[in-house]
């Protein structure tokens, strides 16, 4: 057999030896307008790359990418058809990345890695994101809140989570949302571990909504409820914080199992029973105006808001039915202070204590047991010391 008759029965071996599937090495032979002429190494196997098989830019001018001599490798994509004019077989390199892509892509998604990418475009329900290979990132999986523009996010680069994967079907879908979720626990436990139910800290207001203030402690946002924010109503948050505020903040409660930190605005400051009391002692004697009458007595104005109640035991000497047999709204008395009780916030007064014509019967008038049944049952927690809707009903109950 002929030296040529040899070599063209290994060039055939070797042309057979290239399946599709295959990665093999190849050089560019000729670059046309649209399409790559290359040929397999060692192989003397002709094919094609085509531009889409070769770049993801569909406007590429090929002859500025690659020239001829360039050698890299790529997949066997398939076997031409009848007419061999243009070689024997097509390649890819996009697909080529794309499997290498998914194979690290694999190994991140079972080891829990974080990986980069970069946002392509925005389609109906999320983003695209190139990541070696396109991934779809869904709109509701972007962030921890609602996202409702995504065209801010375009070419943006984000870290990201793999939640499903599927080589096979060209699947691949990723989040944000986990990341920032796995990052503010993370955050949450480490803050968390440094604080104390009743600290107070500095903070910086994050965001408002129309329920509180979102407050940033240490990398980790506590909920200032709109109820925390004053003693005084407050209608909307931002009528009295702006974000970025500097405030200071009590911790007053720390849920490990849902990751929230309840803070306190309003309890870094003397509140305005501490403020009328700070002055006010037991046996102190003062005029103060009766702002309203009850079955069971009088609610005596102690400072502006706060009121203290002087039992209809405690109004005379004299039995009394009902309060108003003997006083009226707006009357100005003289009480004496008989009791100051900051943990429920109560002050109990008295009329006839107050009287230094009084018989004193040997000494201070002491609170009933009446008295004290009538507190627990109409008092609450407010400020001003007493259940206003009871207070209200007692005294509609009289004009029945």
């Amino acid at each position: 057999m002929s030296e040529n008759s040899n070599q063209f029965l290994d060039a055939l071996k070797q042309m057979q030896g290239v399946e599709v599937g295959d990665i093999v090495d190849v050089e560019v032979l000729d670059v046309e307008d649209g399409q790559i002429d290359v040929g397999v190494e060692n192989a003397g196997v002709e094919g094609v790359i085509t531009r889409r098989e070769f770049t993801a830019d569909r406007n590429a001018d090929l002859r500025d990418l690659v020239k001829s001599g360039d050698k890299f490798k790529a997949l066997v994509l398939r076997r031409a058809g009848g007419d061999k004019e243009n070689g024997e077989f097509f390649f890819s390199v996009t697909r080529l990345k794309e499997r290498e892509a998914y194979d690290k892509l694999q190994k991140d998604f079972e080891e829990g890695n974080p990986i980069e990418g970069t946002v392509t475009s925005s389609v109906r329900g999320g983003l695209l994101v190139d990541v070696g290979t396109r991934g779809f990132l869904p709109a509701s999986l972007i962030s921890n809140r609602y996202v409702s523009d995504l065209k801010p996010y375009i070419g943006k680069t984000m870290k990201l989570k793999i939640t499903e994967i599927d080589p096979n079907k060209n699947r691949l879908i990723l989040s944000h949302k986990d990341l920032i979720e796995e990052e503010r626990e993370e955050a949450f436990e480490s803050v968390a571990s440094q604080l104390v139910v009743g600290d107070v800290v500095e903070g910086k207001v994050s965001r408002l909504t129309n329920f509180g203030a979102f407050i940033d402690v240490g990398g980790v946002d506590g909920l200032v409820h709109i109820s925390e924010i004053s003693y005084k109503h407050v209608d909307k948050p931002s009528d009295v914080l702006k974000a970025g505020q500097d405030v200071k903040v009590k911790v007053i409660g720390i849920d490990d199992d849902r990751h929230r930190i309840s803070l306190s605005i309003k309890q870094t400051e003397p509140s305005p029973f501490e403020q009328a009391t700070a002055d006010l002692n037991e046996g102190d004697v003062f005029e103060g105006e009766v702002k309203s009458l009850t079955n069971f007595g009088a609610f005596v104005e102690v400072a502006d808001g706060i009121q203290g109640l002087v039992h209809v035991s405690e109004i005379s000497n004299k039995h009394v039915d009902k309060p108003s047999d003997v006083l009226k709204v707006g009357q100005t008395v003289k009480v004496k202070v008989l009791n100051i009780d900051p943990s429920d916030r109560r002050i109990s007064l008295s009329i006839k204590a107050a009287d230094p014509n009084a018989s004193s019967e040997g000494s201070r008038p002491r609170r009933s047991r009446n008295e004290n049944s009538v507190n627990k049952k109409y008092m609450s927690g407010d400020d001003n010391g007493f259940a206003l809707g009871d207070i209200i009903g007692d005294q509609l109950k009289d004009r029945q």
